[in-house]
């Protein structure tokens, strides 16, 4: 086949196929469109709540530590080796208001205090000739004074002193300076027994019996046991609105009811770590209900709050903004916060009758249509629009 023939079939099919390929694109322009349906619009669901303003009481509960109302010292006023009272000098143990905690060594100071007491005597045998002849009229009050006197007892009062040239008779004897100079040993006496000043218990001992103390050690440290109280610390923020006066309900940490008491005071500083101030509450009759160093939860009342409604936090954002429902669609308010709570606030500023939403919504801004939970027939989504979930 020559040249010619074969570059003629060639030509011939190249226009075949373009024709083909032309006539199709020509078919394929001439199908119509098919026909879309509308997208439907998406309606996002919120929770919101009504805005309606009353009457609000917002309590407040925290832990607190119960504590003796009195923690003391038991300090020796003389030196010497501590005696056994009638209590044990041991941490834990149980005393009666009176009962006698123990004795520094005293011996030589009575001696020494009968001792001066003799010499009065002595002085006073002395000048009661004297009495009998100068001052008749007051001899036999000076001698009953003289017959009461007991060797193992404090000196009794000294007969009142009126008439001026008795009173120079006595001191140029020196009875009157003998006289308080006992009075003085007697009370150095009393300070070699440590007595109990109320009920109570040691929580820690540093010298038992048989140690040699100094004046001024600290023997013990002891608390008041039948007189309770509960320091509560409540950050400040909420401690403006506890009242001292106000009754609280006191329950164990699981949550079990244990009585009531009151406040009784309020610290005047705050604790510069907690941001905190200390409540104290008194429970009355608690002596067998608690336990110094137990933890309880102490509820507050609070104070009514009028004019005000409560939400979760959750639906506040930049610190005081929430959002509303206006015709469907989302619009940012500003509120008034009246007080803070652990998981709530309580506010105004709204009018009533708004839809305030009170959960935390992601990636939304103002003007995003909306439906309210529970009002979705009647909200903003209508025929063609569809719901979305939050």
């Amino acid at each position: 086949m020559s040249w010619r023939k074969i570059t003629f079939i060639v030509v011939a099919l190249i226009l075949l196929l373009g024709g083909a390929a032309a006539l199709s694109l020509l078919f394929v322009s001439m199908k119509p469109d098919p026909q879309r349906a509308p997208e439907a619009e998406i309606i996002r669901s919120v929770v919101a709540e009504t805005v309606k303003y009353g009457e609000v009481i917002s309590p407040v509960t925290r832990s607190g530590r119960v504590s003796s109302s009195k923690e003391v010292l038991l300090v020796a006023e003389a030196s010497g080796k501590i005696e056994a009272g009638d209590v044990r000098l041991k941490a834990g143990e149980s005393f009666r208001k009176g009962q006698l905690l123990g004795t520094i060594y005293k011996d030589e100071a009575e001696l020494a205090l009968k001792a001066s007491k003799s010499n009065f005597l002595n002085t006073l045998s002395n000048i009661l000739p004297d009495l009998k002849v100068d001052f008749p009229e007051q001899f036999n009050t000076y001698y009953g004074f003289f017959n009461s006197i007991d060797m193992e007892k404090d000196l009794p009062e000294f007969p009142e002193l009126k008439d001026g040239k008795l009173k120079v008779f006595l001191a140029s004897q020196g009875v009157l300076s003998e006289y308080y100079t006992i009075k003085q040993d007697e009370k150095e006496l009393e300070r070699h027994s440590l007595y109990a000043p109320f009920n109570g218990t040691f929580i820690d001992v540093n010298f038992e019996v048989g140690s040699y103390v100094n004046t001024g050690g600290q023997i013990a440290e002891m608390i008041q046991t039948d007189e309770l109280e509960i320091e509560v610390p409540v950050e400040n923020k909420h401690s403006e609105w506890i009242k001292i006066g106000d009754k609280v309900n006191i329950h164990f940490e699981n949550g079990d009811s244990l009585t009531r008491g009151f406040v009784v005071r309020k610290s005047k500083y705050i604790n510069a770590e907690q941001q905190s101030r200390s409540i104290f509450v008194k429970v009355p009759n608690a002596k067998s209900l608690l336990i110094a160093g137990q933890y309880l939860q102490v509820e507050f009342p609070g104070q009514k709050i009028n004019e005000a409604m409560e939400i979760p936090r959750a639906g506040i954002f930049n610190t005081n903004e929430v959002f509303v429902v206006l015709d469907g669609e989302l619009k940012k308010k500003q509120i008034n916060i009246l007080k803070w709570n652990e998981s709530t606030l309580i506010f105004n500023g709204l009018d009533e009758g708004m839809h305030v939403v009170t959960e935390a919504l992601v990636n939304v801004k103002e003007n995003t249509p909306v439906n309210i939970i529970g009002q979705e027939n009647t909200g903003a989504g209508g025929s063609g629009k569809q719901v979305a979930g939050r």
